[in-house]
């Protein structure tokens, strides 16, 4: 029996799924008082299978942990990576600012604790994904060193047979929530020298809680939803507000074309709301001039 015309052309090449700022914490341990990160991670993983769709690749493209702490990255494996078995998708992982350089790599990649940037290339299925560590520890805002971008010039010279995927944690866009906007990416302007005229086919990145398209020298950018809540887009005048909506990303390849859908997870409560001129001068102290 063959499959409807219409099926088979929605059939997509590639799917990665996007998981990002999941904020997992131990055991017992809400976020804000509020969020059951871990539960959201559940849910999302649970989605997944029972949908019976194939999945190349899951793309946790940072803020893992809530804190860095051991603990919460072992709690993080022990849920992801049986789940990608079962439903044969590999597991790609990179680091975001709530994240720990040492416990990152020790628990996650089993490599040796290091201080170093967590900088990755890995192939899935002809599609290069290259995993840029956006972190700057202590800092809670976005940066990418001169050493990184050359190495990121070096690969991108190579084109891959279907192009690349590139992951930075931190968006190279502006945000229309001021705290957001404080905190994304700084000196975007250099990333989008080295990805101009590359085969990098979308940049992927989390970080805001809200999910947000836009272009880096004609890239298409994709800042995922975020699976621990959700920030307003639209709050009302004067406040900043978040909710425990959790959402995620699927990231399909139709030949030449590259389509992200957020996907949300059925959840509730809400999560802050506060004075906006007060978070945004909270975020200004931590942040600095740029």
């Amino acid at each position: 029996m063959t499959a409807p015309r219409a099926a088979a052309s929605t059939r997509p090449d590639l799917t990665f799924v996007q998981l990002t700022d999941t904020h997992v914490l131990a055991e017992g341990e809400l976020m804000h008082g509020v969020v059951d990160t871990a539960a959201n991670l559940r849910a999302a993983l649970a989605m997944l299978e029972k949908s019976g769709q194939p999945v190349s690749a899951l793309l946790l493209t940072g803020d893992l942990t809530d804190d860095g702490r051991p603990a919460a990255y072992r709690r993080l494996r022990e849920l992801v990576e049986p789940a990608a078995r079962r439903i044969g998708a590999e597991v790609l992982y990179a680091m975001g600012n709530h994240d720990e350089r040492a416990a990152f790599r020790s628990e996650l990649l089993r490599e040796e604790p290091s201080a170093d940037a967590c900088d990755a290339v890995r192939t899935v299925g002809g599609m290069r994904v290259v995993l840029l560590d956006s972190t700057e520890p202590g800092r809670h805002d976005g940066h990418l060193s001169a050493a990184q971008l050359d190495w990121l010039a070096d690969v991108l010279a190579r084109p891959a047979p279907l192009g690349t995927i590139l992951v930075c944690h931190h968006p190279p866009l502006p945000s229309p929530v001021p705290t957001v906007h404080l905190l994304r990416l700084r000196g975007a302007e250099r990333l989008a020298r080295v990805i101009e005229g590359s085969d990098v086919r979308m940049v992927v990145s989390g970080h805001a809680h809200h999910a947000a398209a836009g272009a880096l020298s004609g890239v298409p950018v994709w800042v995922g939803p975020a699976l621990a809540y959700g920030v307003a887009g639209f709050p009302p005048r004067g406040r900043l507000r978040a909710a425990a909506e959790a959402a995620f990303s699927r990231i399909d390849v139709f030949g030449g074309r590259v389509v992200a859908t957020a996907v949300p997870v059925p959840s509730a409560a809400g999560v802050y709301d506060v004075a906006a001129a007060d978070r945004i001068r909270m975020i200004e102290n931590v942040v600095g001039a740029w």
